[in-house]
């Protein structure tokens, strides 16, 4: 996300504050891989499974609403750039390396989620999808306790990086953009 959005402990704080039970890195996963699973950018029904996902399927309170449409909004807007603009809503580099790395794993999880979502009787991926989505699932399970040195943060940088270009690979695939303009996505006031 870029420094006008709102930062990683900014969008924690408020889904903590109103009880919803999920971590910034994960709602963000979540919402990437079910537009870049082939959810269209037109649809907002999105908003209800994502609710049944992180919310017990309660409907969230205005300001959270509001704040997801605008993690949305980044998301898609970063992901229709082409300049490879796009970037993990993930804690800043000075917090501790096993946070970024249980935050990356949060990420990771919440895009299978929403790409599985979205693939439901969908039809077949490339073998460039399918080695991605191999690799998140190996993603997903590892160990986030790591040791404050050079070389974790290096391999932790590394497996960002793929992640983040894995991401942008699986919605130039399947993603679909829909006829909405980004600007005209409903905010509540």
């Amino acid at each position: 996300m870029s420094d006008k959005e709102l930062s990683f402990e900014q969008i924690a704080n408020e889904l903590l504050a109103n009880k919803v039970s999920s971590d910034p890195a994960e709602l963000h996963g979540i919402l990437c891989g079910m537009v870049s699973g082939g959810m269209s950018l037109d649809n907002q029904d999105w908003i209800n499974s994502l609710s049944d996902f992180i919310n017990t399927g309660e409907k969230f309170p205005a300001e959270i609403e509001t704040l997801i449409f605008q993690v949305f909004e980044a998301s898609c807007t970063q992901l229709l750039d082409g300049e490879f603009s796009f970037q993990l809503l993930l804690p800043e580099d000075a917090a501790p390396i096993s946070e970024r790395a249980q935050s990356l794993i949060s990420w990771v999880q919440g895009f299978l989620l929403g790409f599985g979502v979205q693939q439901e009787g969908q039809h077949s991926l490339s073998d460039e999808v399918k080695e991605a989505l191999s690799d998140f699932a190996e993603i997903a399970r590892m160990e986030s306790d790591m040791p404050e040195s050079e070389e974790s943060e290096q391999a932790l940088f590394e497996v960002e990086e793929y992640v983040r270009i894995s991401a942008m690979l699986c919605f130039g695939e399947l993603g679909k953009t829909g006829e909405t303009d980004l600007s005209s996505f409903r905010t509540i006031h």
